[in-house]
């Protein structure tokens, strides 16, 4: 019977550290909003050519485990994105998810008529290279678009 308990504990333990060890892999949708907000911020004090040096930067301060700020202008192009130095230059609004959702068209369109918000898609990460809902929190400053996305 201890036998059976001392198990069963081991296993429960070892669930609940894998549990959080996952949970600290993801960012929240709390720290999403506050890298959108510092991005701005960022972005208001030191220049955009600074800002967007640092947010394209996959090593700099706008990147954070899957969590990672991309900047569009008011027309769907990227000049910045932290994870995919690839779409900067590229008009987003062509992206689709796996569902074929236009989810970059979305965001446009809420930024530009409620200034901020969230949409969710599916997205790879860029983590675990695995298709994943996602859920992106932006919010337009100017003539420009910042978001940051969480994985579920």
């Amino acid at each position: 019977m201890r036998s059976i308990f001392k198990i069963f504990s081991l296993f429960f333990f070892s669930f609940i550290l894998s549990t959080a060890a996952i949970a600290a892999e993801h960012g929240t949708a709390q720290e999403a909003e506050a890298m959108v907000k510092k991005a701005i911020a960022y972005m208001k004090t030191n220049g955009q050519e600074k800002a967007l040096a640092e947010f394209n930067n996959p090593k700099g301060s706008f990147v954070d485990r899957d969590l990672y700020v991309w900047v569009a202008e008011n027309n769907g192009k990227a000049i910045a994105h932290g994870a995919n130095q690839r779409l900067v230059g590229k008009d987003l609004r062509t992206l689709r998810d796996v569902d074929n959702k236009a989810f970059i068209e979305e965001i446009m369109t809420m930024a530009n008529n409620k200034g901020k918000g969230w949409v969710d898609y599916k997205w790879p990460n860029p983590v675990t290279k695995a298709i994943e809902a996602k859920s992106t929190y932006f919010e337009k400053s100017g003539d420009l678009i910042f978001a940051c996305g969480i994985y579920k």
